[in-house]
């Protein structure tokens, strides 16, 4: 049976994977992305701010986010195998998208409504940290990760599948996913910078749960109201043709044996036939978020922080000018969003001015490098310009920093908006065309790929925050050490990353899983 139904599989695959469906059902999946980023943009700006102010240190608030690592390496590749493999009537990866999409609603219900729970369950109104509300919040966290994991695998997966073998399909495709991961950013970010959004939902502010709390609260119902929209409308207008397994003899053994196959046998099986060109695709992307995961995890409390002098467990006026920080960076990861967006259009374009997709992959990385390089600078000058005030309970706080140190600031949140154009589209377009003639599954190869990527933020959310209390506290030591990796992986993937191979020369016909 095992045979038999890994032929029937591979053959499965291939039909499906030859002729690519209309452009505007791979947009109208890829547009799922604007949801399921609208929900990871208020991550990014606001939770980690939030969770300190619940009552968790700087140096110990990067183990929170340890939970996303850890459930995308095991959600992941055990998703992208079974949403191979999928008998559903829906099809392959439908399903895993809707249950993921259900998820994403339970875990905002639980993330917005800690602080309420936590109080209800015996948390002081006054004192800190807020036990109760953190395990209620670090368990929304967890299944918001893995609803975020179900859903951008199978994603991902149903893209290539509806691209085919055509290849500039397929990278279009990824730059259409990375373009709407642009446009949830802007509308994130956006809401996670306007301070009156609870007014939209009075019943969100409660004595548990302060103007921030409720803010957040209300950013989260918009974005799992648009997420369930979007995923509704293309679960209804794209379909699939279920898979069947070719089915052989009649004795209950062979048809048990499919049970047998372990799945994380099938992933290492999979790391164990790995071409050379997927392992070096797996070395620079690892490198590449080395690179990334310090800015996304702390970005929002470096401006609050570094630049505005702001302190998140300091007296109520260093809280108040710590927030104002964060609110600004939240503006400039919006920034960040309209040129990732722009540039994921052009995609195309800047591959061939600059001779390829993995060129340009490596001259982005070196750019990344640049900016995070340049935080140090700001961040010095922000210093040394810093004037305070008196506040009104006595004491000093700090006043907001220069123009000219602001707009340094956001110009660098801006530009980065280039090299995580690239960061979201090319590994995975890479990672497909490389997969599409090893005989894995789009959904098990893409999972492969993702291990690339949870590692190296496993390695920083478990040493980013103590690594930076070694030198002082502060977010600018994981910065650095970021600078490095992104200029390492923009080396190998100029060196030693080999480019796509050629389109096949020859048409085949055969039955499209599409309609």
């Amino acid at each position: 049976m095992e045979g038999a139904e890994k032929r029937s599989f591979e053959l499965q695959e291939q039909q499906s994977s030859l002729q690519p469906s209309p452009r505007k059902k791979i947009i109208t999946v890829a547009a799922i992305a604007a949801g399921v980023q609208f929900g990871w943009a208020l991550q990014l700006s606001l939770l980690t701010p939030y969770v300190q102010l619940l009552g968790i240190p700087h140096k110990w608030a990067s183990l929170i986010w340890l939970c996303g690592p850890i459930s995308g390496m095991l959600v992941q590749p055990i998703v992208g195998y079974h949403s191979d493999r999928c008998t559903s009537r829906f099809g392959r990866r439908r399903p895993f998208i809707a249950g993921g999409a259900a998820l994403v609603a339970i875990a905002v219900i639980l993330i917005g409504y800690a602080a309420d729970i936590g109080a209800h369950t015996g948390d002081s109104m006054s004192d800190s940290p807020k036990t109760h509300a953190i395990v209620v919040f670090v368990v929304g966290f967890w299944i918001l990760d893995v609803a975020n994991n179900m859903l951008q695998g199978p994603c991902r997966a149903l893209l290539a599948d509806l691209s085919g073998s055509n290849q500039k399909r397929m990278r279009t495709a990824n730059a259409f996913f990375s373009f709407f991961m642009a446009v949830g950013n802007v509308l994130g970010y956006a809401a996670g910078s306007y301070t009156h959004l609870h007014n939209v939902f009075p019943f969100s502010s409660t004595k548990a749960c302060d103007l921030y709390c409720a803010n957040l609260k209300s950013c989260f119902f918009i974005s799992v109201m648009l997420l369930l929209a979007i995923t509704t409308a293309a679960l209804i207008y794209v379909k699939e043709t279920p898979w069947a397994p070719e089915n052989v003899g009649d004795g209950g053994d062979e048809g048990s044996s499919k049970a047998k196959i372990p799945v994380f046998g099938e992933i290492f099986g999979a790391l164990k036939d790995l071409k050379k060109p997927m392992w070096i695709l797996l070395l620079v992307t690892c490198l590449n978020w080395i690179a990334w995961f310090p800015f996304l995890l702390f970005d929002t409390d470096w401006m609050g922080r570094e630049v505005y002098g702001g302190d998140s467990g300091g007296s109520d006026d260093a809280k108040r000018v710590y927030n104002v920080g964060v609110r600004a960076g939240a503006l400039g990861l919006m920034l960040n969003s309209v040129v990732l967006g722009l540039t994921s259009l052009g995609m195309e374009l800047l591959a061939r001015g600059v001779g390829g997709v993995k060129r340009l992959w490596g001259i982005v990385n070196f750019l990344l490098a640049f900016c995070l390089a340049m935080t140090v600078l700001v961040t010095k000058l922000a210093a040394s310009s810093r004037r305070f005030t008196t506040a009104a309970g006595g004491g000093s706080v700090a006043l907001p920093p220069p123009v000219g140190i602001k707009v340094g600031a956001l110009t660098l949140f801006a530009v980065m908006g280039i090299p995580q154009a690239i960061t979201y589209s090319i590994p995975f377009a890479l990672a497909s065309i490389f997969s599409s003639t090893s005989g894995a599954g789009q959904g098990l190869s893409l999972g492969v790929l993702n291990l690339a990527i949870v590692i190296p933020q496993m390695v920083v959310s478990v040493g980013g925050g103590p690594f930076d209390a070694l030198f002082g506290g502060g977010n600018l030591p994981a910065f650095i050490v970021g600078a490095v990796a992104a200029a390492a992986s923009g080396i190998f993937a100029l060196t030693m990353l080999p480019s796509p191979p050629p389109e096949a020369s020859h048409a085949k016909t055969a039955a499209v899983g599409f309609h």
